[in-house]
């Protein structure tokens, strides 16, 4: 369940003036620290915005905490699963923000019951129970099906995704409907590396699969793609 998501610049400037460039951090390794100092002393509000059911009130301080190590990323507040919460700070895999991130992961602190931290979105642990509202429609992710094409020479996933409401979506809903359920069911970073290209079919394919049967597959391949690399390797979906 998420509690809410934003982009670190997320305000919305009046139309008749320039937006000013935010600063970048030269030293990701520096910006990372200087995050996760704001980071316990604004974690009392924080705790108490969320008990109360309240995740707004915190927004804009850690709109302008995760602005602070890069203005590009994302980051969200969700349900956690070893933990009570989750905080996400993503670069959605552009490999620019990658430093950034990595150097957020390695500063964290140990995870506790009330706090877990991901660089990237994490899998959802059964996206077939997961209902997404988008406008007036209730879209249950249990009927999405998938034909997915396998290239074993580039350990990639070629796939096509189906929903019974697809054709009844607008533009922006249906692209949102045809990658949440990738990114719910395998996790932003499996996603990244593993899909290469995603199609949409409003009438339900030949073969389909789904949703934790792709997840099967694809954790298949990149399970084997790790066997065969060199002890001393790991494979980047898995850094």
């Amino acid at each position: 369940m998420r509690l809410f998501r934003r982009r670190a610049r997320q305000e919305v400037p009046d139309p008749r003036t320039v937006w000013p460039d935010q600063p970048v951090p030269e030293d990701p390794e520096a910006a990372a620290a200087e995050f996760w100092r704001g980071w316990f002393t604004l974690l009392p509000e924080v705790n108490a915005a969320l008990g109360d059911r309240e995740p707004h009130r915190v927004e804009h301080a850690l709109c302008r905490l995760v602005a602070g190590l890069h203005p590009g990323l994302h980051f969200s507040l969700e349900r956690g699963q070893r933990a009570v919460y989750a905080l996400v700070v993503t670069g959605q895999e552009d490999p620019a923000l990658r430093p950034y991130t990595d150097a957020w992961r390695a500063a964290a602190p140990d995870e506790d019951a009330i706090w877990e931290y991901h660089d990237s979105v994490p899998p959802v642990p059964d996206p077939t129970g997961v209902t997404v509202n988008l406008g007036e429609h209730r879209i249950s992710l249990a009927d999405v099906r998938v034909v997915a094409m396998v290239d074993d020479v580039d350990s990639v996933v070629d796939v096509v995704v189906h929903h019974p409401r697809l054709a009844g979506l607008d533009e922006a809903a249906r692209s949102a409907m045809t990658f949440l359920p990738l990114d719910a069911t395998l996790g932003e970073r499996l996603a990244g590396e593993r899909l290469r290209r995603v199609e949409v079919a409003e009438s339900e394919p030949e073969g389909a699969i789904t949703l934790l049967e792709l997840r099967d597959l694809v954790r298949g391949l990149e399970r084997r793609l790790t066997e065969k690399l060199p002890a001393n390797r790991e494979s980047p979906a898995s850094e």
